[in-house]
């Protein structure tokens, strides 16, 4: 299993999005090859994809993908972990905790104390993976302030 930080986008990344965004949302359409592009040359925002191990030549296939959000506040540098997703045939075999992993590495070398995620309770195998990773639930109310 590898977990790799997408400093470039291409078709590989682009044929990921349109097969994994739909698996974490029904109403978000995948991203275009402009909108890939864009996400990745972001500042302050890693991209990373899992791949499973391979005797072959070629990569092997993306099968899950994290993307790790920091800014910093005036109270100091914020992590967020959003859009985890892994392809409904790879899950159970790891991927989901490496790219956690990747990433709150990835957030502590960049200097950022906490990582923060939220997470449906109904996601129940993701909540076990976030806790096992090392997170815990924080007593906060999440709002949102959606224009029609």
């Amino acid at each position: 299993m590898s977990v790799e930080l997408v400093t470039a986008s291409g078709p590989e990344v682009v044929e990921a999005m349109e097969r994994l965004i739909p698996q974490l949302s029904r109403s978000a359409p995948a991203l275009t090859a402009e909108q890939c592009e864009a996400l990745v040359a972001q500042e302050g925002v890693y991209l990373f994809v899992f791949r499973p191990d391979t005797q072959e030549q070629e990569p092997a296939p993306i099968l899950g993908m994290l993307t790790l959000a920091t800014f910093t506040i005036p109270t100091g540098l914020r992590a967020w972990v959003e859009d985890v997703v892994v392809d409904a045939d790879a899950r159970g075999q790891g991927a989901g905790q490496a790219l956690v992993e990747a990433a709150v590495e990835h957030a502590a070398g960049l200097g950022a104390r906490t990582v923060d995620l939220t997470s449906r309770p109904t996601r129940e195998a993701a909540n076990r993976l976030y806790r096992r990773a090392g997170f815990s639930l924080r007593e906060t109310n999440v709002y949102r302030y959606a224009r029609d």
